[in-house]
């Protein structure tokens, strides 16, 4: 786990892909994306199904790491409306465990705006944790502090001959964007002019990833 500052507050960065807040011990994740699979499968696009799996699992080996007590999902829990409804049983059985053990909250994202906690777990537009507002997509003209998902940001940088790709966090002055979580999901880059105007164009724009136990920063204009 990796020490971030934001919003004058301690985080740890948690498999490059998480935010821990340290005075409540809430983590944070963004689009999880659940049942893509499931839902290219119904229009004849055939992947591995288990997508949902892999990314539950991944999702708790990093709750148990960091001794998280609640879970803050921002948005795109599942890739839309009927992927509760179409989540395997073995997955729903294992997100069911999560939720009984953890003070859970689901943001609806645009991909799922009828989640309803099938499985267990709270369900909120937005939510605020220690004076930060928690939501799906950035809110630019909002004031105050913001963590959001959404964009999905990735940088690319080349290092020894090769093209390497990363998702990332984005930092403006007063917002942050996390990383997508979910095992099938896409990403944008870091430096899209959407990520800026969404972050309200701002002063500082930098993507933020970790490397060897360190935040690694990149300003991105």
């Amino acid at each position: 786990m990796v020490p971030f500052s934001f919003a004058n507050q301690d985080w740890l960065i948690a498999d490059g892909l998480t935010l821990l807040h340290v005075a409540t011990r809430a983590l944070l994740v963004a689009d999880l994306h659940l049942e893509k699979a499931s839902f290219y499968a119904r229009y004849g696009q055939m992947l591995p199904p288990y997508d949902s799996r892999e990314t539950l699992k991944r999702l708790d080996s990093i709750i148990t790491a960091t001794g998280a007590q609640r879970i803050f999902c921002l948005g795109d829990n599942f890739h839309d409306d009927a992927g509760e409804d179409r989540l395997e049983p073995q997955a729903a059985e294992h997100l069911m465990a999560l939720t009984r053990r953890h003070d859970w909250v689901w943001i609806a994202g645009n991909h799922d705006e009828a989640v309803a906690g099938q499985w267990g777990g709270a369900v909120v537009d937005e939510a605020d944790l220690a004076g930060v507002a928690l939501r799906h997509k950035a809110e630019p003209t909002n004031p105050g502090a913001e963590i959001s998902g959404h964009f999905h940001p990735c940088i690319t940088r080349k290092a020894r001959g090769r093209s390497i790709r990363r998702r990332c966090f984005v930092r403006g002055d007063d917002r942050l964007i996390l990383p997508a979580f979910g095992t099938l999901t896409g990403s944008m880059a870091a430096d899209d002019p959407a990520i800026r105007a969404a972050l309200g164009k701002p002063a500082i724009w930098q993507a933020v990833l970790t490397a060897q136990e360190q935040c690694v920063i990149f300003d991105l204009g």
